[in-house]
């Protein structure tokens, strides 16, 4: 198909992932974390799960790889305006994979509509973006996750399964914990689809799933958003302990430096709780006692 700069129109979303692969040259990586979608009905529905409100004039993906999303968010990036049509931008940390993509899609490069930046996305300053969907480096797919977070944008992610149901588990699951209360923070959280590993190749040796974040405000106030999410790490390594003793135990991480004015100050109900049944909000309100009687110091 010859590409050209009008999104599906032009022939984008339908590319097959293994001869994306062939032409490319080289295989994916395992030892680099390198796993490629290869099934076709999943790259079809994942950008399919930004929320229906969702901005998708400028689309960001991690990991481009050989292209085959990429193909599909050049299909789905939608025009903001005439004058300024959908664009996508890839980070690509692998020099031979980001000349495949300007090369694969040398049209929509020098059409404007695509934009690919060769770069760690641990390292490198986030472009401008209006959602992000990607199918994550598993290695790092948590530093990622909480560099775009932050951002409050929808995003559409692929994690091990593992990680995804963390991410979404509720108070008193035992998936609950940090990540759980972390993420929740940020945004409404859900597991849309869960992916085989022979979807992929080369195949991991663990499930996937799909996650998609909702941004909105918490329903609750953090007056610290770093003290609250260090007070939540800090709990959270203690998860055994009742509160009282995980705040006592762990004021070297969270930074307090009067933890038993914490404790005195706390509800005995509360105190006698476990981190993992207090939901965000509980921990929400409780960084904020420790914030007001705990002294905490700056990280």
């Amino acid at each position: 198909m010859t590409d050209s700069p009008t999104g599906e129109a032009a022939g984008y979303g339908s590319r097959d992932p293994d001869a994306l692969a062939r032409r490319a040259g080289a295989r994916a990586d395992p030892d680099r974390d390198q796993h490629f979608l290869v099934d076709d009905r999943v790259l079809d529905r994942i950008p399919g799960y930004l929320p229906a409100d969702a901005d998708g004039s400028h689309l960001l993906e991690i990991g481009g790889g050989a292209g085959a999303l990429t193909d599909r968010l050049l299909a789905a990036a939608t025009a903001d305006s005439a004058a300024d049509p959908g664009r996508v931008t890839v980070i690509e940390r692998d020099g031979t994979f980001a000349d495949f993509l300007r090369e694969e899609f040398a049209a929509a490069v020098d059409g404007g509509l695509l934009d690919v930046v060769e770069r760690d996305a641990l390292d490198v300053d986030l472009p401008p973006f209006s959602a992000c969907v990607a199918n994550l480096p598993y290695g790092v797919s948590s530093e990622i996750a909480f560099r775009l977070l932050p951002e409050k944008k929808p995003l559409v992610l692929m994690f091990q399964a593992e990680f995804a149901d963390r991410m979404v588990a509720s108070a008193g699951e035992s998936e609950y914990g940090r990540l759980s209360v972390s993420a929740q923070h940020y945004a409404d959280v859900e597991v849309v689809e869960r992916v085989p590993k022979e979807a992929f190749d080369p195949q991991p040796a663990v499930e996937s799933a799909v996650v998609r974040c909702t941004p909105r405000d918490p329903d609750y106030v953090v007056g610290d958003e770093a003290f609250f999410l260090r007070f939540v790490k800090a709990l959270f390594t203690q998860r055994r302990k009742t509160v009282r003793n995980a705040v006592r135990n762990t004021a070297h991480i969270s930074g307090l430096d009067e933890p038993e004015a914490v404790v005195d100050a706390a509800d005995e109900e509360l105190l006698s709780s476990r981190p993992g049944t207090l939901d965000p909000a509980a921990f929400a309100a409780l960084a904020e006692l420790a914030r007001e009687h705990g002294s905490p110091t700056e990280a």
